[in-house]
């Protein structure tokens, strides 16, 4: 029988330092999509079955071109931010490290790509 305090138990188990950091970034990032996804989807409606020259002239413009390339940032960075919450929580050892290494790789390509595509259109 062990009379450990509290104290005891929690000695060498780490500290929270980061903890606050990854809940005000998914809530100021939540709020941001909140803003940002509607908009997205009323300015995409707006193309949505045009031509290719259509979409082109649209997506020239810079305020729908602004309003996919944010929601494209804040949305990979929300979902790279959860899915590390995600793994944090429930894989240890060395496959923590693997998947959050990988889906942030995943994440940062992915968005990248988007932008450069946006880029493409927009210029």
């Amino acid at each position: 029988m062990s009379y450990l305090t509290d104290r005891k138990r929690a000695v060498n188990w780490g500290s929270a330092k980061s903890g606050t950091h990854h809940f005000w970034a998914m809530k100021v990032s939540s709020v941001a999509l909140l803003i940002l996804v509607p908009l997205f989807v009323f300015t995409f409606g707006a193309a949505l079955g045009g031509s290719y020259d259509e979409v082109v002239a649209y997506y020239e413009r810079p305020f729908p071109a602004i309003v996919a390339a944010l929601t494209l940032i804040v949305g990979f960075k929300h979902f790279n931010d959860g899915f590390q919450v995600l793994v944090e929580d429930y894989v240890h050892g060395i496959w923590e490290k693997i998947l959050i290494l990988g889906m942030t790789c995943l994440s940062y390509g992915a968005a990248a790509v988007g932008l450069f595509a946006i880029a493409r259109l927009a210029l």
